[in-house]
């Protein structure tokens, strides 16, 4: 296949623009990221990195600063005019870190300069012409010269008044919440446990207290409404602290003090051509569940293997309309978490806070968080309803859409145990196979795959002693009645899951997600 040539233009370069342009240097695409700031923010900002994120950041060589920087957290507890009425604990699949947002950058900005780029700062975007062969943008550079360049694809991950959105004339739809909130990392005194999250709710507003690796807390709380932007002081924050907390914390020593509105936004679309939105350009909401930074670096691994495909020549055009469909799903759903939650906490009418509290004491009772609400949070319950399936969506524990299960196997080709997810390549997709998967029409399957496109495709082999294997299974006189075959994307989200029967399924799926000149000789 003949590459475009042409780079992608990121724009933006904290967290999601870090990743998107890793994302695309780990596949051979080059990439320009330029960012109009002076360099990278110091403001701690994001702070909740939850497990699917995690696995990105170790994918790219972040798992020593994950390990140096992050600070497990414990719980989440939630009180009502000073009584505890729940609290929502965390397993090791669901367990988020604390991990500030100057070290995520510093751990993504080490990942794209060993991926071979960097962020051009103090470089501003000024205009877009985008046609449905290219997109040229002019550039503003350091010296205040203007050049304009050609690019094969723009990705707009400039933040919630993203320059790149409103240059498209993109609507970023939705409201904001009449309340301004207040935000301050501090030192205190007589603070609760420093490894959790505590949710104060009162008729007088809502207070977070939330503690930081180096020791330090974020408060996050809702300020009185005639409060000028200008005036947050430590004094204020401690007075707030003392009306809704449990008594006896003694702010000191801040390093931020700020007052910002909290929307609850998403952009009418996210594609238009080869002009694409990611991260807070794409949805803003709540910090409620701490899911912004974590949707727009998954945002970014979607996009960038399907650029990818395209870029190489492999791609369908079409595949870009699969990233706004399912980002904007996952986009969507955050939102309406976030603001649930947000609105959940500012309740004032007694008969909706009694309400609002029976509710939490009787889920946390019954755990019903744990089970259902943190796995969401944690990014393993995302599922694409776009991904195909045969007759039914689930087979042999493999669900169409869903993530490859991380159950415990061993890679042969490392001897190391580890999660299926984490075995299985992020650079291509993969055709996982079960160990009796041997009949015809799979064998058929696995030498039209190595025969047509065998740098797209890595075959591996799950054994019944838990074993993954590289290649295609033994031939076997008798296929078993449960043999499997899995077609497995580059972000670990299942394509296509069949009985080994009907393998030449997955031919067809490929077949869809590929050029139709590619996908008719398979």
């Amino acid at each position: 296949m003949t590459p475009d040539g042409r780079p992608v233009l990121v724009v933006g370069g904290g967290p999601v623009g870090l990743a998107a342009a890793t994302e695309l240097l780990r596949r051979g695409v080059p990439v320009q990221c330029v960012d109009k700031a002076d360099g990278p923010s110091t403001l701690t900002k994001a702070l909740a990195v939850w497990p699917r994120a995690l696995e990105l950041f170790r994918r790219v060589g972040g798992a020593d600063e994950i390990r140096l920087h992050a600070k497990p957290f414990h719980s989440m507890n939630y009180y009502s005019e000073g009584r505890r009425v729940a609290q929502v604990g965390f397993t090791g699949r669901t367990r988020p870190v604390v991990l500030p947002q100057p070290e995520i950058e510093s751990l993504l900005t080490g990942a794209l300069s060993r991926a071979g780029g960097a962020v051009q700062w103090r470089t501003e975007l000024t205009a877009l012409d985008a046609t449905e062969d290219g997109v040229k943008a002019r550039l503003r550079l350091p010296n205040g010269a203007e050049v304009t360049e050609e690019f094969s694809f723009v990705i707009g991950c400039d933040g919630a008044s993203s320059t790149v959105r409103k240059l498209m004339g993109i609507e970023f739809e939705g409201a904001t919440y009449p309340a301004t909130f207040v935000v301050a990392d501090v030192g205190l005194t007589g603070a609760p446990r420093h490894d959790a999250s505590h949710f104060y709710c009162s008729a007088r507003g809502i207070l977070v207290i939330s503690g930081l690796p180096s020791g330090r807390y974020r408060v996050f709380t809702s300020a009185p409404p005639d409060l000028d932007g200008d005036s947050v002081s430590l004094e204020l924050v401690q007075r707030l602290v003392d009306e809704r907390g449990p008594g006896g914390v003694i702010l000191h020593s801040p390093t931020w003090l700020s007052a910002f509105s909290v929307h609850a936004r998403h952009a009418q679309h996210l594609r238009s051509g080869r002009v694409l939105l990611a991260g807070d350009s794409a949805h803003a909401h709540s910090p409620a569940g701490g899911q912004g930074l974590n949707t727009g670096v998954l945002d970014s691994q979607n996009l960038a293997w399907k650029i990818a495909l395209i870029w190489h020549g492999y791609g369908n055009s079409e595949l870009l309309d699969t990233y706004a469909t399912e980002r904007a799903e996952v986009a969507r759903a955050v939102v309406r978490q976030a603001d649930r939650q947000t609105r959940a906490w500012l309740l004032r009418k007694r008969a909706h806070v009694l309400a609002r509290d029976v509710l939490l004491r009787a889920a946390s009772t019954l755990r019903l968080p744990e089970l259902i609400f943190v796995p969401a949070l944690a990014g393993l319950r995302v599922r694409y309803r776009s991904a195909h399936g045969i007759g039914r969506r689930q087979f042999a524990g493999f669900r169409t859409g869903a993530l490859v299960p991380d159950r415990l196997i061993k890679d042969e080709s490392t001897g190391r145990a580890m999660t299926l997810r984490d075995a299985l390549t992020d650079l291509r997709f993969t055709l996982l196979l079960s160990h009796d998967a041997s009949g015809p029409e799979a064998t058929r399957l696995v030498a039209r795959l190595r025969a047509r496109v065998p740098d797209l495709v890595e075959l591996r082999t799950l054994g019944t002693d838990a074993v993954l294997r590289s290649g295609s299974p033994r031939p076997r006189h008798q296929p078993g009645r449960r043999s499997f075959v899995v077609l497995v994307r580059p972000d670990q989200h299942i394509a296509a899951v069949c009985d080994a029967s009907h393998a030449e399924h997955i031919i067809d799926v490929l077949a869809t997600l590929l050029r139709p000149a590619i996908g008719h000789e398979l």
